[in-house]
């Protein structure tokens, strides 16, 4: 959440030669609605439903970067999709990530005492970044271009 996942993504497509597509901009136009609604709406079981097919759609259709909603590892069927793909977990603190996202973001799992449920959110899915992940890479404190510099060298691609 409000690590820099879609502008990050933005910017490898760019230098790949390729296109980035978001799975949460694939649920919100699927939906008509935006994410907060659908929680408040549906609930979270219905939109981790979404989310789910919006990643199996998006690794069936698309070739290019893929920017995943924060919670669509904690599908195992996502999880097993994403197995072999040059995923990369982008990390901050929390500090960073009340910087960015901010106390009174539409976020409908940081509605209550977000501090709390940022460390809670990441103690419990951390584990699974990291075990679909072939690289962890820090946004903290770094501008968007450091960052893709970084995932480009962590996965071999960097042209020299």
């Amino acid at each position: 959440m409000g690590s820099g996942k879609t502008t990050v993504g933005d910017i490898l497509a760019a230098r790949l030669g390729t296109t980035c597509r978001d799975t949460d901009a694939d649920i919100v136009a699927a939906q008509g609605k935006p994410i907060s609604e659908i929680f408040l709406d549906d609930g979270e079981p219905a939109f981790r439903d979404l989310e789910r097919a919006a990643v199996r759609t998006a690794l069936t259709e698309h070739t290019g970067v893929l920017a995943l909603g924060g919670g669509a590892v904690l599908a195992e069927e996502t999880r097993e999709l994403l197995a072999g793909q040059p995923v990369v977990f982008l990390e901050m603190g929390v500090a960073e990530a009340v910087k960015r996202v901010g106390l009174d973001a539409p976020r409908p799992l940081l509605l209550v005492n977000p501090r709390q449920q940022w460390r809670k959110l990441m103690d419990e899915r951390r584990p699974l970044y990291e075990q679909v992940a072939r690289a962890v890479v820090s946004t903290e404190g770094r501008t968007p271009d450091e960052v893709a510099d970084e995932i480009l060298e962590a996965l071999e691609l960097k042209q020299s």
